[in-house]
Parts: C-alpha cells; structure tokens; sequence
C-alpha cells in the first residue's frame, strides 16, 4: 500500500474530493476515489455555520470521524490551526496526528489578515515538526483566495512553506492555468489545485503538473443547491422530489452505508 504522499504525482494528479459529514465520506469511497480531504466551509454549513466560525475542536473531532469512516486517506483542513502563535500550531497538529488521519493543512491568513511571510513561515516549520512521520502537511498561500491577486508574493509565500518543511503546497483561488504553472515551476514540492468552475479543468491542471485536486466546500453547497431547488418546488408547485436523483440516492446509499449493529 503506498503512503499518502506516494499517491501525489505530477502529472497524474490525485482526486480527492471533500465530504462534509460521514455519509458523504462513505459515499465518495464507495464512488472509487484514492484519497479524501475534509472542508471546512462544509462542514461547517452542517452545523448551521459558516467558514470559520466552528471552532478548534469541534473540527478537530470532525477530522477523526472522517478518518475513521473510509479505509482512505483523508487530509484535514484546519484552516490557521486555530492557534495565534507557534506553540498553538504544534499542539492542533499533534492532537490530530495519532488518530488515523494522512495528512493536515495550514492557512496563512487567520480569518482578518495574512500572516507577515516570516511569522507565517514559522508556522509551518511548527506544523512541519508537530506532524513528524505520521503526517503529510500541506500549506496554503490563501492570497488569491481572498482576493489578493499578487502572484509573486504567493509564489515566495510557498517557497517559504517548502523551506519550513511542507510536504504538499496549495494556492487556492487561482483561475489561469498560466498562475498554476508559475506555482508548479517555481516550487519542488507536490502541489494542490482547487478546482473552481471559473478556472481550469483537470486535464489541464495534469498538463501543468498538478500532484493533487479537491473541490473545497462545493460539492457541500452544491447539495444545498439541490436541496434548496426541491424545496422550492414543493413551497411553489407542490413538486415531488426528484425521481431519478432520489433514486441514484437511494441506491448509492445502500452500496455506502452499513445497516448499523
């Protein structure tokens, strides 16, 4: 069986779309993907929250129970490690290191601003060293994802991260397949892509050089499009529920769920 990070490979990147709650979880494994990664938006939509807004272990213990739901790897999105210093970042990581989980992210930006490169860098080196051998952590230059479209200052943010010991680096936000490529190029360790309606497909984050793609929260709000597109229905025409999706669901669901015991 190959390591979690054995399965980031350029070129032939590693699809690992988000669950949102365990039901989800087991559904992707039973669709046929290698590898999983939790959301934090997501989840957080399941609580009646929104990103940002659950709290460190509240979301510490969602991670444990997607990575006990699956025989897949799962890597855990935990946003800034919920810490304000080093020392914080070190203990989020080692609280979820000994509990079956494959990997663990890291944020540059705290929910207000963007830590200052150095401090930043600090916190993944922390990260880097609470994860040791059990975890392969990915850290995030999050610039492009809260509209900041410097791509120099997100290139040098990764390149920071790789030098602090990251294993896997994720820019989210981006949408030219030139800025992908700049990242892939500028940088030696596997990258993430967040695959974005606006921007490439994965067929073109593959050509760039892409070790590995997830989905972030919208598989998660897509369902609640869904779910809120039925609802409609039913307030306005008293529309039935849709039979063939209600059907592929039911279906899906018996394949994915045990019948308990």
């Amino acid at each position: 069986m190959p390591s979690f990070l054995d399965l980031h490979d350029p070129g032939e990147p590693l699809l690992a779309p988000n669950p949102w709650d365990i039901g989800s979880a087991k559904v992707l494994a039973q669709l046929g993907f290698r590898a999983l990664a939790t959301t934090s938006s997501g989840f957080a939509a399941t609580v009646g929250l929104r990103d940002g807004a659950v709290g460190r272990e509240r979301t510490l213990q969602h991670a444990r129970e997607i990575a006990a739901a699956t025989p897949l790897p799962v890597t855990a999105d935990l946003e800034d490690c919920y810490a304000a210093d080093a020392d914080g970042v070190a203990e989020t990581i080692a609280a979820v290191r000994d509990h079956g989980l494959a990997g663990a992210s890291i944020e540059d930006w705290d929910g207000d601003r963007f830590y200052p490169i150095d401090e930043a860098g600090a916190r993944v080196a922390a990260a880097a060293e609470a994860a040791g051998e059990r975890l392969v952590l990915t850290a995030r230059a999050d610039n492009f994802f809260h509209g900041v479209t410097d791509l120099a200052d997100t290139v040098a943010r990764l390149q920071a991260f790789e030098e602090a010991g990251a294993h896997v680096l994720y820019a989210p936000g981006l949408t030219r397949i030139e800025d992908v490529r700049t990242v892939v190029e500028s940088t030696g360790a596997p990258v993430n892509a967040l695959l974005r309606p606006s921007g490439p497909t994965v067929a073109e984050l593959a050509d760039a050089g892409v070790a590995r793609i997830t989905v972030g929260g919208s598989f998660a709000f897509a369902t609640i499009g869904a779910l809120a597109d039925l609802a409609r229905g039913l307030l306005v025409d008293g529309a039935p529920a849709d039979g063939r999706l209600s059907a592929e669901g039911m279906r899906i669901a018996k394949a994915a769920f045990s019948s308990g015991g």
